[in-house]
């Protein structure tokens, strides 16, 4: 048996990383089939994460340098066996989240580290960071293949020393998907959905302006723009950005083909929509983005996609670069929209698609391959000691 300690933040936490430490830990018990509780050190940025009744919770306050010590050399004392980092820089505290370093300088377990950023030309102060991370991890896990060359070229890793794992999904829901769609009101509709906390990083005027194209030869289609808005754009410009899309929406009289769902979405929501969409869309104009937790759901769901080609769709769909559509081209996302929602077959047959891409993205078969790779690193521990 294997005892892994995450360190993450982690739910009730509204977060993308809370909610995948979640789902990873829930996985890989189910695939140990043990009645043991793994623990995690939950990064804490407030009172309202702070003392949970659960004793397998562990809270760091993000803001207090030496305690990530204390907490390795908690560790360091238990019976824990691997310790599994999710690294995202904004979670930890100090200048792009330095302070994680205290930790990984005074851990002594076998350190796992999952890095769900990756830059392809790392900068300070985030490159020194993540190359001593990278340095003294035992192994590395990337869900973006490209992911492995960038840390290769600009620290020199060890290839060998990088896995890749997909990022984890749920199943498909298909006898629920028409009694969502019923609940949403959206049977009688042609729905191509976006969600995400909402920023203008997400593309979506893009849409907006194709939107009017796309109604002429779908007249039933409806566009879901799911989230509510980024909590840093939100300190800086309030609700400005969701009132300047609305204006856009008003402006081209899409008031019956745009709706804008302003709500954090728990995981059993999430899934509803995505399950009662018919179309799954990533307009992102930036193409750095080396991992997409939502557009693995989609996959994972068996929803048809269309993607502009940042970093982890072009992973993603190697095999389907058809699916990939230049940000800038107006005239192609029209035409690709049109050609799946207006053809059911076309529809169906991406369905198939992906279904069978989200396989390998299943939350079972994720959990499995952690499982195998922490045992390989706790008996590798073992042997050296």
């Amino acid at each position: 048996m294997t005892r892994v300690a995450y360190v993450s933040t982690y739910v009730p936490k509204k977060c993308g990383l809370a909610t995948y430490t979640f789902h990873l830990r829930q996985a890989l018990s189910q695939e140990n089939q043990w009645s043991g509780t793994d623990k995690v050190v939950v990064i804490s940025s407030g009172e309202e994460d702070v003392g949970s009744p659960d004793p397998s919770l562990l809270p760091l306050a993000r803001n207090s340098k030496e305690e990530y010590a204390k907490m390795a050399r908690r560790l360091n004392r238990s019976e824990v066996d691997v310790v599994s980092l999710q690294h995202e820089f904004g979670i930890f505290g100090g200048e792009a989240g330095a302070y994680i370093l205290e930790f990984v300088r005074n851990l002594r377990k076998p350190l796992v580290t999952t890095f769900h950023t990756v830059f392809e030309d790392p900068q300070p102060p985030y490159a020194s960071i993540q190359r001593e991370i990278a340095e003294k991890s035992t192994k590395i896990i990337v869900m973006n293949r490209k992911a492995i060359p960038f840390l290769h070229q600009s620290f020199g890793i060890p290839v060998e020393k990088i896995c890749f794992i997909p990022h984890g999904a749920p199943v498909p829901q298909h006898a629920e998907r028409e009694q969502y769609r019923q609940e949403l009101g959206w049977s009688s509709r042609k729905v191509m959905m976006t969600f995400g906390l909402l920023n203008r990083g997400k593309g979506i005027e893009l849409i907006i302006k194709t939107l009017p194209d796309i109604v002429k030869r779908v007249p039933d289609v409806l566009y879901a723009i799911v989230g509510q808005t980024h909590p840093e754009v939100r300190k800086w410009e309030g609700e400005k950005y969701r009132e300047e899309l609305l204006a856009q929406i008003n402006a081209n009289h899409l008031d019956d083909h745009v709706v804008m769902i302003d709500e954090y979405m728990d995981e059993r929501n999430l899934v509803k929509h995505i399950t009662a969409c018919d179309l799954y869309i990533t307009p992102y104009p930036g193409m750095q983005q080396i991992t997409s937790g939502t557009l693995a759901y989609a996959v994972g769901l068996g929803r048809p996609v269309l993607t502009t080609p940042y970093s982890y769709a072009q992973d993603l769909f190697s095999r389907y670069p058809e699916l990939l559509i230049r940000y800038s081209d107006d005239e192609a996302w029209a035409e690709k929209i049109v050609s799946l929602l207006a053809n059911e077959q076309e529809l169906s047959k991406w369905e198939g698609r992906m279904e069978e891409l989200g396989r390998e993205l299943h939350w079972q078969k994720v959990g499995r391959q952690h499982a195998t790779l922490f045992a390989e690193v706790k008996d590798n521990a073992i042997v050296l000691r």
